[in-house]
């Protein structure tokens, strides 16, 4: 029986929440940038990774170990 690590899945899901919000606070803030294209590019990057990160903890918590 696998036994499923839910310190990952909560660290997951609080990382998604992060990202998305990190991503809609720097939407308020681009339209007063010089080049909020760019800002936005780096932004979304970022919040990417972020939630990559996140959904990937999230699965390795899920699947569990054996034990």
């Amino acid at each position: 029986m696998r036994r499923r690590n839910l310190r990952f899945v909560f660290v997951g899901a609080v990382l998604i929440v992060g990202a998305a919000g990190f991503f809609l606070f720097f939407m308020t803030i681009a339209s007063k940038s010089n080049d909020p294209v760019s800002l936005m590019q780096t932004v979304g990057t970022v919040s990417g990774v972020l939630g990559a990160i996140g959904i990937a903890m999230m699965a390795i918590g899920l699947i569990g170990k054996k034990g």
